[in-house]
Parts: structure tokens; sequence; C-alpha cells
């Protein structure tokens, strides 16, 4: 039996054939439920199902796979000679390396007009259970849920193994990852059973919030020049903006940037806002930006040396730029140099 087993099982299979391949062509025994072992033999790469390692076949639909001793005392069982003794007294053997990503329950339950009943079931099990485990015996088995870390794992088993470090890396990202998958279902059920709602009352105030962010930049510097800070979106979405050049924000000049640009969009004719450390140094609409831009800085040339300055949305000058078409008025039988809405609204 080769020294070395790994455990795979994952609903997002990017990257999952060539991780199989780089781990077989390293002398590692593949494991594999459902679909992913499917999708690796169908490659040409031996794998064991998990039905042969357990001596018992998915049930309920695939809803019980890899809830078995025989996975689970794998992933567990400290690397002592306690530990060993006993998984061979029960002709088991340990699992070092367990791939796993959970069912997409986030992107389902974000589409419209979802039901309970299909949200429940993209609630993953086994999934998280495999994951906690291997997490949990980080000190001996690789864990690793994003396909982004493949190739570094990949990397390490083929010279020699993971590191320390890298499995307590690796660990604490999968227990981060459980944590938000079970955040995402807490919400999702709160929110379907009504549990902050008062008997007869609609809700006002959740009672709990939970906030999942993550660092999309490290800033320069925080508030003042000898603290750290940081930029933080919500999961899932882009940042909001990106840095062309020069040096990263600090976190006054965020602060400025948001205030500038709340303020110009405020308006609908071309608009300039200049903010410098929280205060406002110009403001002005004008028939172009450039206008703007002359009008708002002369409100204070000297306070906004150094300053954030926002305009606002591009889409009203590019209109103004850009030729408008022409439109034939059945209704007067002449040419409308408008907007087709207006052309329309015209015939009528």
């Amino acid at each position: 039996m080769p020294a070395f087993r790994a455990l795979l099982s994952v609903s997002d299979k990017t990257g999952l054939v060539d991780l199989a391949r780089r781990l077989a062509a390293a002398g590692v025994e593949l494991i594999a439920s459902g679909g992913t072992a499917r999708a690796i033999a169908t490659a040409g790469i031996p794998v064991r199902q998990v039905e042969d390692v357990t001596g018992f076949p998915e049930i309920l639909g695939g809803r019980v796979k890899t809830l078995h001793p025989a996975i689970h005392g794998g992933i567990l069982a400290r690397r002592t000679p306690h530990h060993l003794d006993e998984l061979a007294s029960h002709n088991l053997a340990p699992i070092d390396l367990v791939v796993a990503n959970l069912y997409p329950f986030q992107a389902t339950v974000a589409q419209p007009n979802v039901t309970l009943a299909t949200a429940v079931e993209e609630i993953d099990i086994g999934g998280v259970a495999l994951l906690r485990a291997a997490a949990k015996n980080h000190e001996s088995v690789t864990v690793v849920c994003d396909p982004a870390d493949y190739a570094a794992v990949a990397d390490a088993i083929t010279t020699g193994g993971t590191s320390v470090h890298q499995r307590k890396q690796l660990a604490v990202k999968a227990f981060r990852h459980t944590a938000e998958y079970d955040t995402a279902i807490t919400a999702y059920l709160a929110q379907q059973v009504g549990e902050d709602d008062e008997p007869g009352e609609p809700a006002l105030l959740a009672r709990r919030i939970h906030i999942d962010l993550y660092q999309q930049q490290l800033n320069r510097y925080g508030e003042n020049p000898h603290q750290k800070g940081g930029l933080y979106g919500y999961v899932g979405e882009a940042p909001a903006f990106e840095l062309l050049h020069g040096k990263e924000m600090s976190y006054n000049n965020w602060l400025d940037l948001d205030a500038a640009w709340m303020a110009a969009q405020d308006f609908g004719a071309p608009t300039v806002a200049i903010v410098k450390h929280g205060n406002p140094c110009g403001l002005a609409s004008a028939g172009t930006l450039g206008d703007a831009y002359a009008k708002a800085l002369a409100s204070d040339p000297v306070s906004a040396f150094g300053g954030i300055v926002a305009t606002s949305s591009w889409r009203w000058w590019w209109r103004r730029l850009t030729k408008p078409r022409r439109w034939t008025c059945s209704a007067r039988r002449r040419t409308c140099a408008s907007s087709s809405t207006a052309a329309r609204r015209c015939a009528r």
C-alpha cells in the first residue's frame, strides 16, 4: 500500500484533473467520491472509489458518502504508535491529504425565486466534516479547500511534503471557509423562518448581523503614520476602485475619496468635488468637467493641494460629447435630433 494517500471530494472541479495527475505521478494513492472519482477516472488517472475503501455504498441519494470510520479515522488519527496500531487493528490506513470544497449554497440562494427545499439540498454535510477533520489534524494532514492552492500543494508533495507552516495556513483557510459557509446558511434560514420578527410585528432591526469582509488592500498607513490600516470589501464583490499608479492609498485617502465621490454623484451635470483631510475644498458643476474642475479649485486652491478630486458619472458628459442620433418622426414626417425615447413620445 502506498505510504501517502489523498482523499478528493469536490463540488467545484476547477483544476481537479491536473492536481490528480500530479499527485498520481508522485506516487500518491487517490481516493475520491462520486462525481470527483468519475472526473479523475475519465482522465485516465488511477483512482479508488470511496465505497471501495469503506466497504459501504453511498446511500440516501448521495447524502451519505464519506461519513465513515474508514475515512474519518484515517484523517483524524495522530501519527503515534497507539493511533496507528488502532487503525491497523481495524484494517484501516491513514489519509494524509484531503482536497474538498462545498456545495454552492451561497450561489444557489442568490438566485431569484429559489425554494427552501432547493436551498436545503445545497447544505453540505460530508464536505464540511472532511475539511474540519483534516484541519483539526493539520499536524499530520494537509487540507485544501481552494483550487488556487492546488499548484503549491502539488509542488510541495512532489518535493518531499508540505511543511508544518503550510499545513497551518491551509487549516486556517479551511476553518474560515466552513465558518463563512455556516454563516451564509444561518443568515438564509433565519430570514426564511423570520427569526428576527416579533409576533405580529415586522422586523425593523436584526438581532444579529454577520458581516463577511476580506482585505482588498493593505494601506500605506492608518489614521496616523505610525498606525496600520487596511481596506476591506464584502466577500464576493470586486473592489470599487483600482489603483492605476503611484503609492498605495492611506486610511485618510480612502475617507477623502469616499466623501468626494459621493458628493460629486449627487449632481446631474458635470461636477467636481475636492476633499482634503475630510474637509470640502471645492464643489462645482458646469457644462464640462474641465470648467467644473476650474471652479471647484478656485474655491480654495490652497487647501486643495494634495487633496482628492472626484468627478460625477462619465455617462452624462459622454452623452454630451457624442453626436445625438437622428430619428424620423412618423407623426410629423420630419427628422428629430433627439433620443429614441423623446422621438417616440413626440410621435404619440
